[in-house]
């Protein structure tokens, strides 16, 4: 090569949007930069946010990176973009925003799920057509429910995105979507890759529906090139590549490594998930894995839990704590947390499907009710939780030689340790711990390198690019590994007893 090719990736997330500029001939991250996004909530369980906050973001966080002094505009080659899963971004003719999007945490579109699937004719049938379940979160019931509930908003829909493809829309005017991303929106064939027809005529038999769907590319196809309009605004060459992208998951597989079978990652960020890849699909019957296309070429199955940082975040901020005194605190609890034991359903949850679920703590007593348990409760319910989508994942025969982890959480020493005792399987952190954004920008590369050089495999831009942070490898303790397993039953046993209660929320 006669000169560096550089290469940016914005993973734009709930919390907020992180970009990086990754260089490929010296293999590292050159500049980063982060925007905070804020939430539009209520105690029915909504949960939105303005599409242009993201635009906001993605723009405050380019223009900071391309200033850094050792970033040149003219050798940026193509961007990647690693986005929320699932949720609606609805436009009119214009393109233009209808409304606020309704994120993959919103459960107020429970009603709308069960609508959809009784429809087609129930679980199975649903999981016949689609390979998933019609899941709280997913896309196709926010749709119903614009339908139903805003008729006026519905009739002004000319197309339907999700958070990465209105950003890709934003920088290519390109409405187009890759089948990772799609995957989650409940009305897409994950055997077949295609739109479901059954599903969609499930939402509106009309036929409006379809019209608004964006096209399907591959996961290793361009959008498009920047527009002129973007090109001015960041001052990058004309030429410059828009990759397919994908959902924050799909995109964290390629950050992480996760490209072929055997190596399985979980993520400790808001939500909490647990995928591996797949080359081929993998559909549970029960419907409690989805059954994902990854957005390296193959498929992702993956579970999902809806409240992880979720738990710590609100317990540090009931509390008034810092992250490092809550960490400080939550070390200084015995591991079980002395019986407090915490049911993490703030935002309802997905894996179990319980999407009307409350959260809970239980086993409370006089001597145990101390700051120091409940910082270590909301720790371990949330790695609870994610150990039973562990379980899931292991039921369709997908055991793991180690997890890497990613997200907030996985920054913790102590969360690293839990969840080696708790999933009884090593823990590795990426040297670089983001994933997302490092996805995106190691798809954005791969996309370039096969429309300009003739093509490499994934894989081996991982195994050159990904490395492994060895100083945060973790076994797990075989007296904690013990006492986790009671925790664990008695969690379990827990969810059962409650589960008609979480019914009537």
């Amino acid at each position: 090569m006669t000169e560096d090719q550089l290469f940016i990736g914005i993973d734009s997330g709930t919390q907020g949007t992180k970009t990086i500029v990754f260089s490929r001939e010296r293999g590292t991250v050159l500049a980063e930069a982060i925007s905070p996004h804020f939430i539009i909530e209520n105690n029915e369980g909504r949960r939105e946010q303005e599409p242009e906050w993201w635009i906001k973001a993605c723009t405050d966080t380019i223009q900071k990176v391309l200033i850094h002094p050792e970033v040149s505009r003219q050798q940026v080659k193509a961007i990647g973009i690693s986005g929320q899963q699932h949720g609606l971004v609805p436009l009119d003719g214009n393109g233009n925003v209808i409304r606020p999007a309704k994120l993959w945490c919103d459960t107020e579109t429970s009603l709308q799920c069960n609508e959809i699937t009784e429809k087609i004719g129930g679980t199975d049938r649903v999981i016949e057509c689609i390979g998933n379940t019609v899941a709280a979160g997913f896309t196709a019931s926010k749709i119903l429910w614009l339908k139903q509930q805003e008729p006026e908003n519905y009739d002004r829909l000319s197309t339907a995105l999700l958070p990465h493809d209105y950003i890709n829309f934003w920088l290519t005017d390109e409405r187009k979507t890759e089948f990772g991303d799609a995957s989650g929106t409940a009305y897409f064939d994950v055997k077949t890759r295609t739109w479901s027809r059954a599903v969609l005529e499930a939402i509106d038999d009309s036929g409006k529906l379809e019209a608004c769907l964006p096209e399907l590319i591959a996961s290793d196809a361009p959008v498009g090139k920047i527009q002129p309009e973007m090109a001015q605004l960041f001052q990058l060459p004309m030429d410059v590549l828009v990759s397919s992208g994908g959902g924050d998951n799909m995109m964290a597989a390629i950050g992480t490594g996760n490209v072929q079978p055997g190596v399985v990652t979980t993520s400790l960020g808001t939500s909490g998930t647990i995928y591996a890849y797949a080359d081929q699909p993998i559909v549970d019957p029960k419907g409690e894995l989805a059954a994902f296309c990854s957005s390296s070429g193959g498929w992702l199955p993956l579970v999902c839990t809806m409240n992880v940082t979720v738990s710590t975040e609100l317990t540090r901020g009931l509390l008034g704590l810092g992250v490092e005194h809550l960490n400080a605190m939550a070390s200084s609890a015995p591991a079980g947390s002395e019986g407090v034991l915490l049911i993490p359903y703030f935002n309802g949850e997905r894996t179990p499907p319980l999407p009307n679920a409350k959260a809970s703590f239980f086993g409370l007593t006089s001597t145990n009710y101390t700051p120091e348990n409940l910082c270590r409760a909301s720790m371990e319910g949330a790695t609870l939780g994610l150990r039973y989508g562990l379980d899931v994942l292991k039921a369709q025969g997908i055991e793991p030689e180690e997890v890497r982890l990613v997200g907030g959480g996985a920054k913790s020493g102590l969360w690293q340790e839990m969840v080696a005792n708790i999933f009884e399987c090593p823990v590795i952190c990426p040297l670089y711990p983001e994933a997302g954004a490092m996805g995106a920008a190691l798809q954005a590369m791969w996309c370039y390198i096969g429309e300009k050089e003739g093509g490499v495999s994934l894989k081996e831009l991982t195994e050159r690019f990904i490395s492994l942070d060895e100083s945060t490898r973790t076994a797990p303790n075989e007296g904690n590994v013990a006492l986790y397993k009671e925790v664990y039953e008695r969690y379990l046993r827990l969810n059962e007893v409650m589960k008609p209660l979480f019914q009537e929320c």
